[in-house]
């Protein structure tokens, strides 16, 4: 593994570590709910949602528009210390579009978290239609004292794809997010989402090389799964959407990091939901224990991140 980023039995460069490096103590992302909405679901650019999204399938039940911003990280802060040593955080603005709002609103509830002492920067959900001038100035302003890393939900690079599942932009609204983002002082991160529907192996690792081309700090990446409340749960039900099985996920996650460049922080492998709302696939594995079905995976295979790109996969393992 010829690239330092590279933690040599994770066999990827996983954000905790980059973070560790960054800041030199471990570092836990607190979630918590700003009360927003999202331009898919209010009418200004679709009604609904994307036919998979149900916000409660990955907030924390403490994380609730009600309850006041300092108590949300308090008890997420606590929960990160208790569990995992944590020393610092970054507050993680989750649900919905976090971008999508009067700047006055950004202005409170970002300084409001950035105002924490054990806070050393913010992360903020949104889409790449969602970002005005005003907002992106604001946060390249707060990037000058802190960390700001905006995620950018693609999900998809095909446009048939995010036409199907109702997402409501198209790639080409993603390239232009990510170029009037660029050079700003503001980290990036990319959501993506395998197993839709009409979706192919090979046109999914296509994206690895749009995210190779791109400015982009770290991934977010988990299968399609339908929970309770969503069409694509009704799609399930009526036999027209089938799930990923575990092994057709872990290989094509596996074939997927080693196209990926080291220099791109992985945060997330897997999507979970709670199990009362939990409808397909049902592989029953904890976040940790399918983090690692895929490091296993690429010790199997003697490869690592990246490794594609360097020419070495073939050199190694049984490849």
């Amino acid at each position: 593994m010829p690239s330092t980023l590279i933690h040599p039995e994770l066999r990827i460069n996983s954000y905790g570590s980059w973070l560790r490096r960054r800041f030199g103590c471990r570092i836990s992302k607190v979630n918590v709910d700003g009360d927003f909405t999202c331009p898919n679901r209010d009418g200004s650019r679709g009604s609904g949602g994307c036919i998979y999204c149900n916000n409660s399938s990955f907030s924390p039940g403490g994380t609730q528009p009600v309850i006041p911003l300092e108590t949300q990280m308090a008890e997420g802060m606590a929960y990160h210390r208790r569990r995992l040593g944590s020393e610092k955080f970054i507050v993680y603005f989750q649900k919905h579009t976090n971008t999508y709002g009067p700047p006055a609103k950004l202005r409170d509830l970002f300084g409001r978290a950035l105002a924490h002492p054990d806070v050393v920067g913010i992360s903020v959900g949104t889409r790449p239609d969602a970002l005005d001038d005003e907002a992106i100035a604001f946060l390249e302003e707060l990037a000058r004292e802190h960390y700001v890393c905006l995620e950018l939900g693609l999900q998809s690079m095909d446009d048939a794809i995010l036409a199907r599942i109702n997402r409501g932009h198209t790639l080409a609204e993603y390239l232009r997010a990510v170029e009037r983002v660029a050079g700003r002082g503001i980290d990036l991160c990319t959501h993506l989402i395998y197993g839709f529907p009409g979706e192919t192996r090979e046109g999914f690792l296509r994206t690895a090389e749009l995210i190779a081309s791109l400015p982009v700090t770290s991934l977010k990446l988990h299968q399609l799964h339908a929970v309770a409340g969503t069409r694509l749960a009704d799609l399930y039900y009526r036999g027209e959407f089938v799930p990923l099985t575990l092994d057709e996920y872990v290989a094509t996650a596996c074939d997927f990091l080693e196209r990926l460049p080291a220099e791109v922080a992985i945060q997330r492998l897997y999507g979970s939901a709670p199990l009362a709302i939990r409808v397909a696939p049902t592989w029953d594995l904890k976040n940790n224990q399918m983090w690692y079905t895929i490091v296993n995976e690429l010790h199997r295979r003697g490869t690592w991140q990246g490794c594609r790109l360097t020419g070495e996969c073939c050199r190694v393992g049984n490849l």
